[in-house]
């Protein structure tokens, strides 16, 4: 099936310049394209590889058009956010390419009795849903998905195979998570005592907003007493950790195997580089940007870009600077003595 372009700019906004009639039916990379597809110009330095493009349409930007349409003859889609505008058209040619899954319970389902799914989700093979559940309308649990007692999907939400939803955790509508992620397992909790560790209940939650985006293998754990807060929009890559009690802002999005210790809250419209790693019972404020492979050991108190962490470089200068900062300490004494060995000469004079 195939999209008008007319359709698109009614659905997604822009300026047409060229045929609404011409039909497109899937996305595809500048150099790629062909003469059934659209792509997108999102980077400047490419406007010679979209100017040569065979593609059907492009979408660019007002600042990109006019040296892209010197030479380009297909149709284009100008809008202030090409790479946005990509992505919602994407959408759109996706869903239509895909068939729905049809409403119901797969025969090898285990769904127990008190728990309520709505008539038009799906519930995939070897899906087990506790006691007291809720699904609701127009959710997808593909195969070998387990929804705990009393937890609850929220409508839309698509939760892809093996995925485990621990009881009483809530997600909200739209939502989406990948394969292998397990939300709602205990925290890791332990009281010391002469030695040993005596296990701490946990007993709060995981809830999640809307839109909310978890990846493969990511775990998200519940709450000790509180729940741990994940908020509308926020996106989580793959093999990040969530520790308890936790308090993720709206619209954060974090990178791959990003770990965040527990009873951490960090503020709306933050990014955290791959690997970076976020001490517990500490805050970090809106707006704030973590490069990859950072520790943030303390709260963050004003928004920006922060990066802790050396450049790589060749192994022999690592350790060069390695010996250097060892001796920063007496190196530091021996300045300050000099100092004041000059101050004394100064005074002498």
């Amino acid at each position: 099936m195939g999209t008008r372009l007319g359709e698109l700019v009614q659905r997604f906004g822009g300026q047409l310049e060229g045929d609404p009639d011409i039909e497109v039916t899937a996305i595809a990379a500048l150099d790629h394209a062909g003469a059934n597809e659209i792509s997108f110009l999102s980077n400047s330095k490419l406007r010679v590889l979209a100017a040569q493009s065979r593609a059907a349409a492009l979408i660019l930007s007002p600042l990109d058009d006019p040296a892209v349409a010197a030479t380009y003859e297909g149709a284009r889609i100008i809008s202030d956010n090409p790479y946005a505008y990509f992505a919602r058209a994407a959408q759109h040619l996706v869903s239509q390419a895909q068939a729905e899954p049809a409403p119901g319970i797969h025969p090898t389902a285990a769904v127990h009795e008190t728990a309520q799914v709505h008539p038009t989700a799906h519930i995939g093979a070897h899906v087990t849903v506790e006691a007291g559940a809720v699904i609701k309308a127009r959710a997808v649990i593909d195969g070998g998905c387990y929804i705990g007692p009393e937890a609850v999907v929220g409508e839309a939400t698509h939760f892809f195979a093996n995925v485990t939803f621990h009881a009483r955790c809530i997600i909200g509508e739209r939502g989406i998570i990948h394969s292998g992620a397990v939300i709602g397992g205990d925290g890791f909790g332990f009281a010391e005592d002469d030695g040993t560790y005596v296990k701490i209940p946990q007993i709060g939650r995981v809830v999640m907003g809307n839109d909310v985006d978890i990846g493969s293998n990511t775990t998200v754990d519940r709450g000790a007493l509180d729940d741990t807060v994940i908020e509308d929009g926020v996106k989580l890559d793959n093999q990040i950790q969530i520790g308890h009690n936790c308090h993720i802002g709206a619209h954060t999005a974090m990178a791959g195997c990003v770990g965040v210790a527990g009873s951490c809250k960090i503020g709306k419209h933050c990014t955290f580089g791959g690997a970076s790693m976020i001490n517990g019972h500490i805050e970090i404020v809106d707006n704030v940007h973590i490069t990859a492979g950072t520790l943030v050991p303390n709260s963050v108190t004003e928004p920006g870009r922060y990066t802790g962490f050396f450049p790589v470089t060749t192994n022999a200068e690592w350790e060069r600077i390695a010996a250097l900062v060892r001796n920063l300490s007496s190196m530091r004494e021996k300045i300050r003595a000099l100092e004041r060995t000059v101050k004394t000469l100064k005074e002498e004079k």
